[in-house]
């Protein structure tokens, strides 16, 4: 099992959770994050002045899945997410190594 990580832009979601349905990927987790990559943030004009916004507002989607499921997912992420300029995000791949439905106490695949 792997646990996929996609930071993305905000307006992105709901495109990257159609495609992740569409593979048969239902339980998924969000979290609303900021931060900055090599775009390093931007410079925005409030009441006349000027500042830096050094993190940009990003949305974190967590999925664990069957590693054979992982290729599939990173291709629907980065279809879904892409958009050809700079801050589309990043997908990182952990190893899970067990999962525990807390409810029924199913363990690794049963569990996702």
């Amino acid at each position: 099992m792997k646990k996929i990580e996609a930071i993305i832009k905000p307006f992105k979601l709901d495109e990257v959770r159609e495609a992740l349905s569409e593979l048969g990927i239902t339980g998924l987790t969000v979290t609303e994050v900021k931060g900055f990559g090599r775009q390093k943030g931007h410079t925005e004009l409030y009441r006349g002045a000027e500042y830096v916004v050094d993190f940009l507002p990003k949305i974190k989607v967590e999925v664990v899945i069957p590693t054979a499921q992982v290729d599939a997912a990173i291709d629907a992420i980065v279809k879904a997410a892409h958009s050809g300029k700079i801050g589309d995000g990043k997908i990182f791949v952990l190893p899970v190594e067990q999962v525990v439905r807390i409810r029924t106490g199913e363990l690794n695949e049963a569990a996702i």
